[in-house]
């Protein structure tokens, strides 16, 4: 067996010798001594900080986007002359965007008062539209009526060939003879848009609806 030196008696003392203010022949370590342990709680406290913060700051600017959209306080006009026509990705509607026959929802750029914003952009055969057309509220095929149902304030988003009809209450408006009432509960047609084209080729109101939006307004 093989014997090692044993340390003399001056080894043994400086090994033993701890400068520290932990317990005797305890060497002081990041979670032993008290002092670390409060700079790491600190320091996880920085991090659960640091991302709240960050996950608060993500969910502001879309937040603030949506407002800035929505705007749900104003009360102006929808519209007004001058205002483009835009589809729900912000783009402007060009004169060859719809096909005769064709329907889409448009809002107004920028969007106010959005609740009452969705407008529904048709588009046929000059010929096709009936005398209830108003008058020049119409462009190369084109016409644009409100899409808030004016008996209980839905959406008209069904279609039925050349009507549309709101799902709620299935009221139905012929778009052919100025979104006139063809069955079901609502008192009167979907207001119409004045609208026109630019000379660079892009839909443009030219006014209000012509009625009040939604429900009321007999």
């Amino acid at each position: 067996m093989i014997e090692y030196p044993k340390p003399d008696d001056d080894d043994e003392e400086q090994g033993n010798d701890c400068s520290c203010d932990g317990a005797t022949g305890t060497s002081p370590t990041l979670y032993g001594d008290a002092r670390a342990e409060l700079r790491r709680r600190d320091f996880a406290k920085f991090l659960a900080t640091v991302g709240g913060l960050t996950a608060v700051a993500s969910l502001t600017a879309p937040l603030a986007s949506t407002t800035q959209v929505f705007e749900r306080g104003y009360k102006g006009p929808v519209y007004s002359d001058g205002i483009h026509l835009v589809d729900g990705e912000g783009e402007r509607i060009t004169e060859g965007r719809l096909s005769e026959g064709e329907h889409m929802t448009v809002f107004p750029e920028p969007r106010p008062g959005i609740e009452d914003a969705p407008t529904l952009l048709v588009r046929y055969a000059e010929s096709d539209y009936g005398s209830d057309i108003s008058e020049g509220f119409t462009v190369n095929g084109y016409a644009a009526f409100s899409k808030v149902c004016t008996h209980a304030g839905c959406m008209v988003s069904d279609r039925e060939e050349d009507l549309v009809v709101c799902p709620c209450h299935f009221g139905k408006f012929n778009v052919l003879e100025g979104a006139a009432v063809s069955g079901g509960p609502p008192g009167r047609p979907l207001p119409q848009l004045p609208i026109t084209m630019t000379s660079d080729g892009f839909l443009v109101a030219t006014g209000d609806f012509e009625g009040p939006i939604g429900p009321g307004g007999e």
